[in-house]
């Protein structure tokens, strides 16, 4: 009787051992994960604390407004993200989260008055991207819609796009590249939530015939093993991070 509790203090410490050594090996196995301090381009979305990456960044897509039905179906825009434009060194993007593409004449007037609030400050601004969740099947329309949006913008206004994932796997080439023309820079969200999607190098790679110039968005903490036939493609241009507060789901 006098050897139990020996016994289980010895049978414990074997199983917190071996737990132990179960974790490591499952972060290990795991890969490597998005630090934000390896990249210079990021989404700053609204909400987001400052980060010391961001005094490094070379450029920043910064949340600007949300465009959709209010309470009542009409279709407006609220500003989020940064409301007073000031200098910075980073080249900016306003980022506008759209939930409908039924615009009224006013939301292009905004739109432009924010560029050029921001272009009256000391930095560089690029231009306007739009983040709407358009369906694989609905590509021909959204096309439609950027190529309208694209001749209200002024010419030195470059205008880029999110894209989901899915364009590549189900879109066709031809309403993928149907972009082009008017679309200036398309970036994929490789996320859902705050992980990379599954299979991604299946998605990844089908982006090969694109024609658009196209960056990969990456999730904060999220696992990521960089393709090594990405660098060679000459429409690819790098990537986006998207910053999340610690602990915090990505949310768009």
């Amino acid at each position: 009787m006098g050897a139990r509790p020996a016994i289980l203090l010895v049978t414990k410490a074997v199983f917190l051992l071996a737990l132990g050594a179960l974790l490591a090996a499952s972060a290990a196995a795991a890969g490597p994960r998005v630090q934000a301090a390896d990249y210079d381009a990021f989404w700053l979305w609204a909400g987001v604390r400052g980060r010391a990456e961001l005094a490094a960044a070379k450029t920043i897509y910064l949340h600007s407004g949300e465009i959709g039905p209010d309470r009542n179906g009409f279709v407006r825009m609220k500003a989020q993200g940064v409301t007073e434009p000031g200098p910075h060194k980073a080249t900016l993007w306003l980022v506008y989260r759209v939930r409908s593409l039924d615009w009224p004449p006013q939301i292009v007037a905004q739109i432009r008055r924010r560029l050029e609030a921001w272009r009256a400050q000391p930095g560089p601004v690029a231009g306007v991207q739009i983040d709407f969740d358009a369906a694989t099947r609905g590509l021909q329309n959204y096309a439609a819609f950027l190529r309208a949006l694209r001749r209200e913008l002024p010419e030195s206004c470059a205008l880029g796009v999110t894209g989901l994932m899915d364009w590549a796997s189900q879109a066709s080439p031809e309403d993928l590249n149907a972009l082009a023309g008017s679309v200036d820079e398309l970036v994929f969200q490789t996320y859902r939530g705050a992980q990379t999607v599954e299979n991604i190098g299946a998605y990844l790679a089908r982006l090969g015939r694109l024609r658009i110039p196209y960056r990969l968005g990456l999730a904060e903490g999220a696992e990521w093993s960089p393709p090594r036939a990405l660098a060679q493609r000459p429409n690819f241009l790098g990537y986006v991070v998207f910053l999340r507060n610690r602990g915090a789901s990505i949310a768009q």
